[in-house]
């Protein structure tokens, strides 16, 4: 018989049971087993993509979805953090994406997860554990210089600051030259003295963590193998399923911090449930894979825009993911010498139709949005996905308030005149 889940219970002969939902079959060991279309489907949903409640709750609902939205300093046609809720939420006003991040009171902080990130604000004792190690490392890129005790007193009497408030942030060197201004000031955050609710220019707003983290956050104080229980629960969630590499990946794990994972994963602690996804790297008879349980609960269902992915979202964070879930071997190219660059400088995926089926390289000319470069995955038909890659074009150009579009190089050639044609979009 079926429960209201739509799940089937099935007793053998023995009275072991088993049950078969939409996306598989679960054994009594807690075994399920997914194709990889059936996951790839669940990934879409667990990313936001797809589904009912996809764009419930705007960008903050977005952003706990997520768990975490990537910062990064380059912009070409607009920042990451902003492609990201454009992906999964369409032609959001830029401004008001900014405004749903940096809210006061503060409803999200800066920190390190995969990388610097904007996280839920009820996330900050979860990152203990990382304060924790950095004021024992006592550096990360840099030594931390004398008199950071009197930084810390100038934002409590004259806060919040920036680092121009302080002398500005560099010594007049590369970017990597810190003054000792900013690198105390970046130290302070590192430990949780400091936080940063807020960017001003692209330039981050410091304050105390006691006068911007609501007291009952500040007060949690977690171990690090609890942070590591609830901060792999998020991951599992906001990827859908993963195997251990992506999970460490997401949040940046190693050494002791991956022993705990891998000890809360064996016991359940972090509520994640082993699978088998086929065609996913493993030993033949255990699972290779952990899932949110609750994602597995239904089948994905809906269909998602056509939209340009930023390299930088968590969509596509792991390159080995994204070729084991997409079949896409993604490079991003910027760091790559210009000569021997294949597809571009900052080339974006194209999501379409639940895959990724290109990648473009953007850049913009006044009021004109250019393709540098636009490649079709090897085997599919120009004649299927050119509409789809004109949609993706000309909905990014519209969004960012370009009135025109201009593709410059395309593999296959054939592409070129479909995609310079005049449109209705």
């Amino acid at each position: 018989m079926s429960d209201v889940t739509g799940v089937t219970r099935v007793t053998n002969a023995t009275g072991e049971t088993s049950s078969i939902g939409e996306t598989g079959l679960t054994t009594a060991s807690g075994l399920t087993d997914l194709t990889a279309d059936e996951a790839r489907r669940i990934i879409l949903r667990s990313q936001g993509f797809i589904g009912a409640d996809a764009r419930k709750g705007g960008v903050h609902g977005m952003l706990r979805r997520l768990g975490a939205v990537q910062l990064d300093t380059i912009s070409v046609l607009a920042r990451s953090h902003e492609l990201v809720a454009y992906a999964r939420l369409g032609a959001v006003g830029r401004p008001k994406i900014e405004r749903a991040y940096w809210h006061d009171p503060a409803q999200s902080f800066e920190y390190w997860c995969h990388a610097a990130c904007i996280l839920p604000i009820e996330h900050w004792p979860l990152y203990a554990f990382r304060r924790r190690a950095f004021r024992d490392k006592r550096q990360r890129w840099h030594q931390v210089p004398e008199g950071v005790e009197k930084l810390l007193d100038q934002v409590r009497e004259s806060g919040p600051l920036t680092t121009s408030d302080v002398g500005g942030a560099k010594n007049g060197g590369p970017w990597w030259d810190w003054s000792d201004s900013k690198i105390g000031l970046e130290w302070l955050l590192d430990i949780g003295e400091l936080v940063c609710t807020r960017r001003v220019g692209w330039r981050r707003v410091y304050d105390l963590a006691e006068r911007v983290v609501p007291a009952e956050l500040l007060a949690e104080n977690l171990s690090d193998e609890e942070c590591v229980v609830r901060l792999a629960a998020i991951a599992g969630r906001s990827l859908g399923v993963a195997n251990r590499t992506d999970l460490i990946d997401f949040l940046r794990l190693k050494g002791r911090y991956a022993a705990i994972l891998d000890e809360v994963l064996l016991s359940g602690a972090a509520g994640l449930v082993p699978v088998t996804v086929t065609g996913w790297p493993g030993k033949k008879g255990q699972g290779n894979a952990w899932a949110d349980p609750a994602a597995l609960e239904s089948e994905p269902r809906g269909r998602h825009r056509t939209t340009l992915v930023s390299p930088f979202d968590s969509l596509i964070w792991h390159r080995g993911r994204t070729e084991r879930v997409f079949g896409f071997n993604y490079t991003l190219e910027l760091y790559v010498p210009k000569h021997k660059r294949v597809h571009g400088y900052f080339t974006m995926p194209v999501l379409a139709g639940g895959r990724l089926i290109g990648r473009v390289d953007p850049a913009r000319e006044g009021s004109t949005l250019v393709a540098r470069q636009l490649s079709l995955e090897p085997g599919l038909s120009p004649a299927k996905w050119t509409d789809a890659l004109r949609e993706a074009l000309w909905s990014a150009a519209d969004w960012v308030g370009c009135d025109a579009v201009r593709v410059e190089r395309t593999d296959p050639p054939q592409l070129l005149p479909a995609l310079n044609s005049p449109t209705t979009l």
